[in-house]
């Protein structure tokens, strides 16, 4: 499959009363055109700031620095004007949220807030884009589309408040959709329904989607490729059937390790990854991980280790674990 978006060496660097702190270190991947890919990891794992930057939602005068390539369909998004930057937001790439209530504003219907994104980037009538309106959220699954459009966001469920947020991106028909999170606070059958949405539109679309979350039951049943991400790093990124039968980081065994399952013993306590991700500016020289690791040496502590090839195209760990023998060599 062709590639849609190519991120390389993306580093995201922002001021603080502590001086700078990157945030996303030199993260590199692709997302190809009709494909989901997944991004997981903890809570301040760098998921989120790589989506935002990829954006370009961050403060750039004041609060943010970046650096690297973010090429949609070979235009780095990076060089683009404040101006040309708006004209891509929502036309070629649009976000789904964590929270549908914050992010819609509550002043205003779902029709007005949708009728408004598709006319900043259509020369169309009020009356064309309200009918557009109802189709996409009787396109996402929203009972009475033509009463709910004039809904305020206040009046909607969950779950249909996710839904008309996922219209909400959809309005300009974007190639790329980047889905932050996106069932977070819904209880688990709207979860599945949502997802179960977001793959439908995918294959009815084609457009490539990120799918961010920390869930591995929903990469494993909605991705085909996936990216573990740790303290703004890639440690690991291959197929999704390849990571979840043959994990190879220390950090993606535990995050898979900790999953209950129908085999678990109830009996006993569920695995945890001991520890906790530590601040940006407590990272240290080494291996990012190492100090969660059970297999760390005085190495992982003073060196970096890079990305490495595993067997298995597409596969890569960062790890020294993979530095050397037969199945593995240095990721170029």
């Amino acid at each position: 499959m062709e590639n849609l978006l190519k991120v390389k060496e993306l580093k995201t660097s922002f001021q603080t009363l502590r001086g700078e702190v990157t945030a996303v270190d030199g993260v590199s991947f692709e997302v190809k055109k009709g494909e989901i890919l997944g991004i997981v990891g903890e809570s301040g794992c760098g998921k989120s700031v790589t989506s935002q930057s990829i954006m370009r939602l961050y403060n750039e005068k004041e609060l943010v620095k970046y650096e690297g390539e973010v090429l949609l369909e070979g235009n780095n998004l990076l060089k683009l004007s404040e101006k040309e930057m708006r004209s891509v937001r929502g036309n070629d790439i649009a976000m789904i949220f964590q929270d549908a209530l914050s992010s819609l504003n509550p002043v205003f219907t779902i029709g007005n807030q949708i009728v408004e994104a598709i006319r900043l980037h259509e020369k169309i009538s009020k009356k064309e884009a309200k009918k557009r309106a109802v189709e996409l959220l009787r396109l996402t699954g929203i009972p009475i589309p033509e009463k709910r459009v004039d809904a305020y966001p206040h009046e909607l469920s969950g779950g249909m408040r996710q839904r008309a947020m996922i219209a909400l991106a959809l309005s300009c028909q974007p190639k790329l959709l980047i889905a932050d999170e996106p069932t977070t606070a819904l209880d688990v059958t709207i979860q599945a329904q949502i997802m179960d949405l977001i793959v439908e539109l995918n294959q009815k679309m084609g457009m490539g989607i990120m799918l961010i979350t920390h869930d591995l039951g929903v990469v494993a049943h909605t991705c085909q490729r996936v990216i573990v991400m740790y303290l703004g790093q890639i440690v690991e990124e291959g197929m999704v059937d390849e990571i979840f039968k043959n994990p190879s980081h220390p950090y993606t065994k535990g995050l898979i390790k900790s999953v209950p399952t129908t085999n678990t013993d109830v009996s006993r306590k569920l695995y945890t990854i001991k520890g906790v991700v530590p601040l940006l500016s407590e990272a240290g020289e080494g291996c990012r991980f190492c100090n969660r690791c059970e297999m760390a040496t005085e190495k992982c502590r003073t060196s970096k280790p890079h990305l490495y090839s595993m067997k298995n195209e597409g596969h890569r760990v960062r790890c020294f674990l993979y530095e050397k023998g037969g199945d593995c060599h240095e990721a170029k």
